[in-house]
């Protein structure tokens, strides 16, 4: 009971965090104002953004991955993971990052603002554990 506790906080507070980073991106970027007229449905700049972010995800949870196998010593160390995440990481960052440079309007403009920050922070985050694991699995091997 009380490592599920636990995990609901940390999961909890590691949500809080993202979304607080990924608000100070939007700051930094100056596109944090709502847009006048919200554009519904799919845009292309949107789906940019969305694609960008999935391959975030993907490259933080290999990454993620990665660095729980380095730690406990199994196998290959999680090279190969860290390998990919080190690879989308990058690719997933700037892409996210071209997105919020070309974006005219803040979040509801179909411009895809909230998922280039998204994929920026994620790509961010997904480099950092593939270096980690990858640092890791050097030492071990």
């Amino acid at each position: 009971m009380k490592r599920t506790l636990g995990l609901s906080f940390a999961a909890l507070a590691a949500v809080a965090l993202f979304a607080g980073l990924v608000h100070a991106v939007l700051v930094a970027t100056g596109v944090s104002e709502p847009a006048a007229t919200t554009v519904y449905g799919p845009t292309s700049r949107r789906l940019w953004a969305t694609t960008s972010g999935a391959l975030a995800l993907v490259g933080v949870l290999v990454g993620g991955l990665a660095l729980v196998r380095s730690v406990r010593r199994l196998g290959h160390g999680g090279r190969r993971g860290a390998i990919v995440a080190l690879v989308t990481g990058p690719i997933a960052a700037v892409n996210g990052g071209l997105v919020l440079a070309l974006a005219t309007g803040g979040p509801g403009s179909g411009n895809g603002v909230v998922g280039g920050a998204g994929a920026l922070v994620l790509g961010l985050i997904g480099m950092t554990f593939g270096g980690l694991a990858l640092r890791r699995s050097r030492r071990i091997a």
